[in-house]
């Protein structure tokens, strides 16, 4: 084991998970050391009460991510959502649309065969999440959140020779989770900018793929059903501690998966936003009771994902 250990070390990944729990020394570039994210916001209307709610609940939002996909709003609904971002100063980012679990292949729908994940099928499919990529870039979006690797890479391509904005956050789904600190180096190699971790990991697991990367991890603090249902809230002091920077996010136990979503469901999306926000706030006064001393980022900060819409 330990000629294995000595080869890891050579490659700068860590040879054992971070059982210590040393503290991460790095953070966000506006010295923050994590920041608030709302995911499934749908669409306008569930963005325009979801910061209803924040401003009552007096919580700060730094990212909002939606799930069904660019090619399931409207051009207007697009611009709608980059224009409350733009003016709030909030990130907004919507993911690729096309998807296996869209298309017509039945693996995705099989027992075993459910881990192509939401990968893309095929060259055509591709040439479509790319296609869905530049629309939202059109629309003044900078923040996408694919869930293929190869797409990833192509996408930093594309920025690296101008075909998108220098500047689009790409933010790596929680169904392309990094488990481990090689793979999270491959994700940061492959050029994406925040990446989602599994929603299990311990915080020496945590820990560990922090000291192999400097892009910020995304974890859910609350989450969904379907990828295990954990509840968090008194755990994100250490988390902080061993992972910072880091992105924390609200999902909901006991509520029901709306992606793709819709006006047929715009009512029960509205409200889960709502209890997301009720949840984050009920995390923060937890934060604020035990670990005040960690740093929040300021809202509107130059490397968020912002929307560049006239």
């Amino acid at each position: 084991m330990k000629k294995t250990q000595q080869f890891l070390a050579k490659l700068k990944l860590p040879i054992e998970d971070n059982h210590a729990l040393k503290p991460s020394g790095k953070r966000f570039k506006d010295g923050g050391q994590y920041r608030i994210e709302i995911p499934s916001v749908e669409g306008p209307r569930v963005f325009q009460e979801v910061l209803k709610a924040a401003k009552a609940s007096n919580v700060p939002i730094h990212r909002v991510s939606q799930g069904s996909g660019v090619m399931l709003l409207t051009r207007d609904e697009v611009r709608a959502m980059a224009a409350i971002g733009r003016d709030e100063g909030i990130e907004v980012c919507l993911f690729v649309g096309p998807r296996a679990t869209f298309e017509t292949g039945a693996q995705t729908a099989s027992a075993a065969g459910k881990v192509i994940g939401l990968q893309h099928r095929g060259a055509d499919q591709l040439v479509y999440a790319i296609e869905d990529v530049r629309r939202a870039c059109d629309l003044g979006i900078r923040s996408i959140l694919p869930a293929d690797l190869g797409l990833i890479w192509v996408l930093h391509q594309m920025k690296q020779k101008g075909e998108l904005p220098k500047n689009l956050v790409i933010k790596s789904s929680v169904t392309l989770p990094a488990a481990n600190p090689a793979t999270a180096r491959l994700f940061e190699e492959c050029g994406v900018s925040t990446m989602n971790i599994p929603t299990d990991l311990a915080p020496a697991q945590i820990g560990a793929i922090r000291q192999a990367v400097d892009i910020p991890i995304d974890l859910y603090i609350e989450v969904p059903d379907n990828f295990g249902g954990f509840v968090r809230y008194y755990e994100m002091p250490k988390i902080i501690q061993v992972g910072a920077p880091v992105y924390f996010k609200f999902g909901l136990r006991n509520a029901p998966d709306i992606y793709p979503s819709g006006r047929h469901l715009e009512d029960l999306a509205v409200n889960l936003g709502r209890e997301r926000i009720h949840r984050a706030r009920l995390a923060l006064d937890l934060l604020e009771e035990y670990a005040p001393d960690f740093k929040m980022s300021p809202l509107g900060s130059k490397d968020l994902g912002i929307p560049e819409v006239s």
